[in-house]
């Protein structure tokens, strides 16, 4: 479900129609979160990281209104509930697109995903279909090979974008603090780098149990 975002009261309005003029409105911020505690709630509980990572993400997408402005027909949304759509490996080096409903409850969320894990991993291709293709979700992915510093994604210019791109990369060591890679990539006509880093501060704090 959705509501039209009342944009000729909205502050953001001469904003919106600059932007959405652009062939690229994306705009990309490479920043860090740290995952110390979250690291050890994982490892106490037995918890996949990448899974709580993802969870705790949607979450705070799901809290954050920008997060959930898309564009239809030419009109601003927000939707009630982001889902999720994230690339998943498979043991010959391929990845597919996916789609995990989003859940309130981590376990519940977590079953979802393994089960959808599962069904990746006994497929091929790149699994695109109604689901990946839906308009409320968040395209997440995942590098674990590298802690990046930037990141790019691939943009179709015959088609009007408008969900936002979240990366998680390595974590690595800082001191004795554990730190996690993000990188958020949305478009500039529905948030600026305040809703971002907004956002980012409550993805840490959920991260680690607050």
């Amino acid at each position: 479900m959705f509501k039209h975002l009342d944009t000729e009261n909205w502050n953001r309005k001469e904003h919106f129609a600059f932007f959405n003029k652009f062939d690229e409105p994306f705009f990309g911020i490479a920043s860090e979160i740290d995952c110390t505690e979250a690291y050890t709630i994982c490892k106490n509980s037995s918890i996949p990281f990448s899974l709580y990572c993802h969870y705790q993400a949607a979450t705070a997408v799901n809290q954050t209104e920008e997060f959930r402005y898309r564009i239809r027909n030419d009109e601003i949304v927000i939707f009630d509930t982001i889902h999720i759509t994230t690339t998943i490996g498979r043991d010959d080096n391929t990845f597919s697109f996916s789609f995990i409903p989003y859940a309130p409850s981590l376990n519940e969320f977590i079953e979802l995903a393994k089960a959808e894990i599962i069904r990746i991993k006994n497929s091929s291709g790149l699994g695109a279909n109604e689901n990946t293709g839906r308009l409320d979700v968040i395209h997440f992915s995942t590098v674990p090979w590298i802690s990046f510093t930037a990141v790019t994604h691939p943009q179709n210019f015959k088609y009007k974008d408008s969900i936002p791109k979240i990366t998680f990369g390595k974590y690595y060591h800082r001191n004795d603090r554990r730190v996690l890679p993000v990188s958020i990539n949305a478009h500039h006509g529905l948030m600026d780098a305040f809703h971002v880093s907004r956002y980012l501060q409550l993805f840490e704090q959920l991260m680690n149990g607050g």
